[in-house]
């Protein structure tokens, strides 16, 4: 099984894991640090082997971590640029201490200097987060987006100039978002559709280079272009995608992650992955 869903790392960054474990998740999506802060607390060597031990609960290549939301390698300021790549570069450097293979990262927006100079300045970023950190197992998963405003990633035109202009691609590949790649207007409602769709994604990108999934289900409509996730079906994807997904078996070792709405008892997570193992055929 690859299901799981994105943990809080709230009284410690290894309770996470237990978190997930507690409801059946055979896959974790955490922070590993606040998501609304640039700074954070140096990890302790207790959190690392606690953490590290464990991990050992799950399969290798099922545990990733998703950035901070304000990172933007793809940002004109170079003030901010400059805080986003050392910031980037610590959530690299602390996932690979904690032993996490993924770092999945929203590409960021170009906020008007156009989709060029954007996309130059994501790979320019990366490059150099890279060559800082050679020899590093930790490797960046770009997030495909709605499209929302200046934000790039939502076509796989553009994440594949991304990935072209990366040197090292062993450290770079990609995490689909089930929401954002329908509010982009990708179009998942029939088999011939859905199956349309990751025939595109591997003729320009490669499906050996799709690393994760996130399955949301989406608040707006198709080609509305709005990162609202919702419960698995309570959306205007519904149903049947998500069946075709978790049936398809190019991808039954790939790390499934709910992002969907949830109160503190994880309730809403136990139902969404109930409805996903119940579609398994």
């Amino acid at each position: 099984m690859n299901l799981g869903a994105h943990m809080s790392i709230s009284g410690g960054i290894h309770l996470s894991l237990e978190r997930g474990k507690s409801i059946g998740c055979n896959a974790v999506q955490l922070f590993v640090k606040s998501s609304n802060q640039w700074k954070a607390k140096a990890l302790e060597d207790e959190d690392i082997r606690l953490f590290r031990e464990n991990s050992k609960e799950f399969k290798p290549g099922h545990i990733m971590t998703h950035t901070s939301y304000l990172i933007n390698i793809a940002s004109p300021e170079e003030e901010l640029l400059k805080k986003s790549r050392a910031a980037l570069q610590v959530e690299i450097e602390r996932s690979e201490a904690l032993g996490i293979p993924w770092v999945v990262l929203h590409p960021g927006s170009h906020r008007g200097s156009g989709e060029e100079a954007g996309i130059k300045s994501i790979a320019e970023s990366l490059n150099q987060i890279f060559q800082n950190t050679k020899g590093y197992k930790s490797a960046v998963l770009l997030e495909n987006t709605s499209g929302q405003g200046n934000t790039l990633g939502s076509s796989f035109e553009q994440l594949a100039s991304m990935m072209g202009l990366i040197k090292d691609k062993s450290r770079i590949g990609v995490c689909f978002d089930t929401c954002h790649a329908f509010a982009a207007g990708y179009d998942l409602s029939t088999k011939s559709k859905y199956d349309s769709v990751f025939r595109s994604f591997d003729e320009m990108i490669g499906l050996g280079n799709l690393r994760a999934f996130h399955l949301n289900d989406s608040v707006g409509t198709l080609g509305s272009h709005k990162d609202r996730h919702a419960g698995i079906g309570r959306g205007e994807i519904g149903i049947e995608p998500f069946r075709f997904l978790v049936n398809d078996k190019r991808f039954k070792n790939i790390p499934m992650i709910l992002e969907t709405p949830k109160g503190p008892d994880l309730k809403e997570d136990v139902e969404n992955l109930a409805i996903l193992r119940g579609l398994r055929e």
